[in-house]
């Protein structure tokens, strides 16, 4: 398997095809989020072959934005699928990727601990000091793609989501947890 030119390979793709309207779901934000997996699968003790298809699946999860905005990640696994072959990897390693890519559709609902990795990854932000830097760039995608029509529209849809959401792993919650409660508590200052 070769992680680094499959990686290579995606974020070009992303750099040189996603629409410009993507202000969250940009390369950015794949770079931060293959960051954030191999950090916590790191710290969640994951190696060898197992932090190989979780990393890659990072540098894929969001390609599909590139075909189509809703439903993004099913175009995610064709890509995969399509492309990570020249690059070592077997069909059951094809197949382990898609499951964790497809993981990371929401509502999340991981069904293993690399799931778990990268669903705490895909939003390791929501726990972190740069969190309304990096949600106003949804905000912005959000106002673009109709999906909210204003900021308050936005704000509480954040505060509902930030509400709900949880992190899986032991790592991502001792990181993120306390930043996230505190954000929370910021946003809400904002209705």
């Amino acid at each position: 398997m070769h992680y680094q030119e499959a990686k290579a390979y995606a974020i070009k793709r992303l750099e040189e095809e996603l629409s410009d309207q993507l202000y969250y779901h940009s390369v950015h934000h794949t770079l931060d989020v293959c960051n954030a997996t191999e950090e916590l699968a790191l710290g969640e003790n994951i190696a060898g072959e197992s932090l190989i298809l979780v990393c890659t699946a990072a540098a894929f999860h969001d390609i599909g934005f590139i075909h189509q905005y809703q439903e993004h990640e099913i175009s995610s696994c064709r890509i995969a699928e399509a492309s990570l072959p020249r690059f070592g990897f077997t069909q059951p390693q094809i197949e382990q990727i898609n499951s964790i890519i497809m993981a990371t559709r929401m509502p999340q609902n991981p069904q293993s601990h690399l799931e778990e990795i990268i669903c705490d990854a895909d939003l390791n932000y929501l726990g972190r000091k740069d969190f309304f830097k990096i949600a106003d760039t949804l905000r912005k995608e959000w106002l673009a793609y109709g999906i909210v029509n204003t900021t308050d529209d936005w704000v509480n849809k954040q505060i509902q989501f930030l509400e709900q959401h949880h992190y899986f792993t032991k790592t991502a919650q001792e990181k993120r947890d306390f930043q996230k409660k505190k954000n929370l508590m910021k946003l809400k200052k904002l209705q």
